[in-house]
């Protein structure tokens, strides 16, 4: 049995003594290089902000009055001197008559005290009546001016009155809820608020900026009329089709958050945009000329510091320290320690070793991230890049 058992394990011994060495990989590893992007790259700031309607005008009952009609749909769009409310005419009418009736009798009263001062004046003059009873009537006549200059005065505040029963909009704008029914008694003691009005185009974007970029973007400030362009990012996504323009930057700066209040005032024909919504401001402010870009995976970090390997003409892989800046999606701006025309190993970093030969084959770095960027800057249109001319038979 064991000498049986030991031939079974013969063949065993023989397979693993049959095993083959690892080879080791022979030449330099292959690594994939590129020169960095050389591009003028835009700095864009984006700001939370919330939408404000340019005035919200309160529609008010002007006089005492029942609500018998309600003329508008609410939230829809009106226009300036669209009816919005009927009230109740007929107290006003009985006032307004009544008051003409006593127009009617202030005017008589008045006629009959021009007619005894002019039967009286030639009378006293002759001495016929005594002086007294002349500047009795003359007395009587001026009370009847007056009196009559009161009733005018009076028939023109009922007429007035009963004009307030027609409720008008008193601007264009978008209007809201209602806030009295029909039947409702309105201006009774102060004039009731009956509905709100608030014109949506233009409209504003209020927001808050930090002191510091305050300062970095004071000189395109100065002066609302030469202002950049500003795009507006809706919450879904969606940018705004209208570019807006600096309509106010306040005056001071708010000491407990340290920030300065800007309005900015976008276009808004299609009335989209409407008062209260929170959005996002986009604006241009400066711009890195010839800057250069490379991928972030080119990048070593270590304890802060950021390090590249760049391949020289002898194939050599040489360690070098650069500063790095802004990050543009997956590209990153070298600030210094990098020149244009540098090789930077971008695929297979791992297998490079300073000092080492490497087997380069030349790329090109994707400037999607960077072309996306581009595309953001507010008044900025994009052209799609010309096609490769078809090859020649």
């Amino acid at each position: 049995m064991r000498h049986l058992s030991s031939l079974l394990l013969l063949p065993l011994c023989l397979a693993a003594c049959k095993k083959t060495p690892p080879q080791l990989p022979s030449g330099p590893p292959v690594v994939q290089v590129a020169k960095p992007l050389q591009r003028d790259v835009p700095v864009v700031a984006e700001v939370i902000a919330q939408t404000e309607a340019t005035a919200n005008v309160e529609v008010r009952a002007r006089v005492e009055a029942m609500v018998e009609k309600i003329l508008f749909v609410e939230g829809s769009e009106v226009k300036a001197g669209d009816p919005l409310f009927l009230l109740d005419k007929k107290p006003i009418e009985q006032r307004l008559a009544a008051v003409e009736g006593n127009l009617g009798q202030l005017d008589a009263a008045l006629g009959r005290a021009r007619q005894d001062v002019e039967r009286l004046t030639p009378l006293a003059k002759s001495g016929a009546v005594p002086q007294k009873d002349l500047d009795t009537a003359l007395a009587v006549q001026k009370q009847a001016e007056a009196a009559l200059d009161t009733g005018k005065a009076q028939v023109t505040s009922a007429e007035l009155d009963l004009g307030y029963t027609d409720v008008a909009a008193p601007v264009a704008g978008i209007i809201g809820a209602k806030q009295v029914d029909v039947g409702s008694l309105v201006g009774k003691g102060q004039p009731t608020v009956m509905a709100t009005i608030s014109p949506v185009d233009p409209i504003w974007a209020n927001l808050e900026v930090s002191e510091v970029a305050y300062l970095n973007s004071a000189g395109k400030m100065k002066d609302p009329k030469n202002s950049p362009a500003f795009a507006l990012v809706l919450a879904n996504g969606q940018v705004h089709p209208h570019l807006g323009k600096l309509a106010f930057v306040d005056r001071l700066v708010d000491a407990t958050t340290g920030t300065l209040k800007i309005r900015v005032e976008f276009p808004n024909p299609e009335k989209i945009v409407r008062p209260g919504q929170f959005c996002r401001v986009r604006v241009l402010t400066r711009t890195l000329p010839n800057s250069l870009l490379i991928p972030q995976r080119a990048v070593q970090e270590l304890q802060g510091l950021h390090n590249v390997f760049v391949v020289a003409a002898d194939g050599k892989a040489a360690f070098k320290r650069v500063k790095m800046g802004r990050r543009i999606g997956s590209l990153w701006v070298v600030e210094s320690g990098l020149t244009a025309e540098e090789r930077i190993i971008i695929e297979g970093l791992q297998k490079a070793r300073d000092g080492g030969q490497v087997e380069a084959q030349d790329v090109q770095i994707d400037d999607a991230p960077l072309l996306e960027l581009l595309a953001s800057v507010p008044g900025t249109k994009t052209e799609p890049a010309p096609s490769a001319p078809a090859p020649k038979n």
